[in-house]
């Protein structure tokens, strides 16, 4: 593919969003990437097309954020620290989904020695008291995700695709790990519903959205006592999938 540099993107960081997600597996990838080549873009940052990305979602005590995507609450919140690994750039981000499906991002930048301790962070907490329903003091570390991330951009700039694999999760309460192995999360990234090449590829390809959240999945799969009633089902569909067994049975 030809390359896209970070320079370049400036117009197209959709922080303001409608995203459209799907599963599949890395055997599915090839073809997928295949078939793309001649009408996308790869991101490319230092001679490199694929970002290991480290992730660390906060929650409340009684694990708020996740109850409400439990309870399929249509506008909900996710507070979160990011480290992109190999530039160290590390962003306190708060994302915010509305009743229309829109997504929303807002992140100021923060040291990486406040990963896993944002509140020390100059101005964190105040931006976070601005711009999300919760404080630092409600919030705490409450699960790790890593994964490496292939990022393209169709040839209009008018969308922006990420595709995940690789997911390993750690959980800060319970102290269980687990991963996604074999899946691949693809997340199609729109400022409004204009043509898509890759989802024209993806239905050929016969691979339907999957709505699934990393923090909830990764949570149902590390966390004994919340409940995961409506995880429960798409994490099925993955293990159908990849042939794989990721819950506990």
């Amino acid at each position: 593919m030809e390359v896209i540099h970070l320079e370049e993107m400036d117009s197209i960081k959709l922080m303001n969003r409608v995203d459209s997600k799907f599963v599949t597996t890395d055997q599915m990838l090839d073809r997928i990437l295949e078939m793309a080549d001649s009408r996308y873009r790869v991101l490319e940052v230092d001679g490199a097309t694929v970002a290991s990305y480290d992730s660390l979602y906060y929650d409340t005590a009684d694990l708020a954020m996740y109850t409400a995507h439990q309870n399929g609450k249509l506008t909900r919140q996710k507070v979160r620290t990011r480290t992109y690994v190999s530039s160290g750039d590390t962003f306190l981000e708060i994302k915010r989904k509305n009743n229309h499906g829109r997504t929303k991002k807002k992140r100021i930048r923060i040291p990486l020695e406040n990963f896993e301790n944002f509140s020390a962070a100059e101005g964190a907490s105040d931006f976070l008291a601005e711009k999300s329903w919760f404080t630092a003091e409600q919030l705490s570390p409450r699960l790790r995700t890593t994964f490496r991330r292939i990022t393209l951009v169709n040839n209009e700039k008018t969308e922006r695709l990420t595709i995940d694999r690789g997911l390993h999760f750690h959980n800060y309460f319970s102290g269980k790990d687990a991963d996604l192995e074999g899946a691949v999360i693809i997340e199609l990234k729109q400022d409004g519903l204009c043509y898509s090449p890759m989802r024209e590829i993806l239905s050929q390809l016969r691979i339907k959205p999957l709505r699934v959240s990393k923090y909830c999945i990764g949570t149902a799969l590390t966390d004994p006592v919340a409940r995961k009633s409506r995880f429960i089902e798409k994490i099925r569909k993955i293990e159908k999938l990849t042939d794989k067994k990721y819950l506990i049975r």
